[in-house]
């Protein structure tokens, strides 16, 4: 007697047996990122115009701290040769070294504000590619990245003279506290010479 085979049932294969190019995916597509909008040449022309107004007053304020450099240099020059002619510097008291001390630290802040700091310029000459990398953009690739380079050098001069003014502010305070010791100082030895003179 002969068995009858029944036929093999198909059976899907799982999916790993399934070759690469016929396994899909569901994978999130990416939107393509939007133009930045175009700026006109009027809006570039426009913002050239004010950063450099706005440069021009960073010179002012650096011409008005030189004024203000000069004026404290001549105070405290002025204050040395008071001190010198009433010889109060070699009086041998208190007052002679907290009014020494405040000398040469007031001198010293100015000092440190008259030593030349590096001031940044755009754009910078000395390099030799300028030419070759500015004057191969477009036009408005050039004007905007001459603003950015305006904007860097505002930000490099700014705290230049930001140190410059801490400088000068602490310089004037440091005069006018010597010039109130030495007033002081003066008046001590006014009163102790009327005291001995009304003694005798």
């Amino acid at each position: 007697m002969v068995n009858a085979v029944s036929p093999p049932v198909d059976t899907l294969p799982p999916v790993d047996a399934l070759p690469p190019d016929e396994v899909q995916l569901s994978l999130p597509v990416e939107e393509p990122t939007p133009d930045p909008p175009a700026i006109s040449a009027a809006t570039l022309a426009l913002a050239a115009q004010d950063v450099r107004m706005v440069l021009r007053e960073q010179n002012e304020q650096s011409q008005i701290l030189t004024t203000k450099l000069n004026i404290l240099f001549v105070a405290n020059g002025a204050l040395l040769t008071s001190l010198s002619i009433s010889r109060l510097l070699v009086s041998s008291s208190v007052f002679s070294l907290a009014e020494i001390v405040g000398f040469l630290v007031s001198f010293s802040l100015l000092m440190g504000a008259f030593l030349p700091r590096q001031v940044a310029v755009t754009p910078n000459l000395e390099d030799r590619k300028f030419l070759e990398t500015y004057l191969a953009l477009p036009e408005q690739d050039y004007q905007l990245q001459m603003l950015v380079n305006l904007s860097e050098t505002y930000n490099a001069n700014k705290q230049r003279l930001e140190d410059t003014s801490q400088s000068l502010k602490y310089a004037a305070y440091t005069i006018w506290s010597t010039t109130a010791i030495m007033l002081v100082h003066i008046l001590v030895i006014y009163v102790a010479s009327g005291s001995s003179s009304g003694l005798l």
